[in-house]
């Protein structure tokens, strides 16, 4: 029904600190709706904010790396971010002009008292870092390589099978 207030339970973010918690994974609660975990990759770590946004009973999930996108390439890292969002189903890419940073961004709705799982933030945060993975080199190709925005696409686009 429109316009009923619900009461949680919890505040979700409580079900992020206590995944975080029992997986020894870093974090910082900043406040009581958002908290930062960081997490290592294998090309560079990710800092993941989490933030719970009551105004529209959403989890907002934001994946940045560290990269700073220079004002002469931004247009170019735009041609690739049109690139990637068109292959990626759940969340996409971002550049935040201001600080020229490239990050994933998603949101977890938990309409009418719905509660947040572990299983869904634990997928909330592997289909953050995985996007961050599989395009990080991407980025890093545009931004200090000097490639084009296709170039770099299709260098980290393709599936290798096995290992060397």
């Amino acid at each position: 029904m429109i316009g009923v207030d619900f009461e949680r339970l919890a505040n979700p973010v409580d079900v992020v600190e206590h995944l975080a918690s029992t997986n020894d994974w870093m974090f910082d609660r900043s406040t009581e709706d958002e908290i930062t975990i960081n997490v290592g990759g294998s090309w560079t770590d990710y800092h993941v904010s989490i933030t719970w946004m009551h105004d529209i009973e959403a989890l907002h999930i934001a994946c940045a790396f560290d990269l700073k996108v220079p004002e002469p390439r931004r247009a170019e890292v735009l041609r690739l971010l049109n690139l990637v969002n068109e292959q990626i189903w759940v969340g996409h890419f971002d550049l935040w002009s201001g600080e020229g940073l490239v990050l994933y961004r998603h949101a977890l709705l938990l309409s009418g008292g719905a509660e947040a799982t572990d299983r869904q933030i634990e997928a909330m945060l592997a289909t953050a870092t995985e996007a961050c993975e599989r395009y990080y080199q991407a980025f890093q190709f545009v931004v200090w390589a000097g490639k084009t925005a296709r170039e770099s696409f299709d260098a980290v686009i393709f599936d290798t099978a096995g290992r060397a």
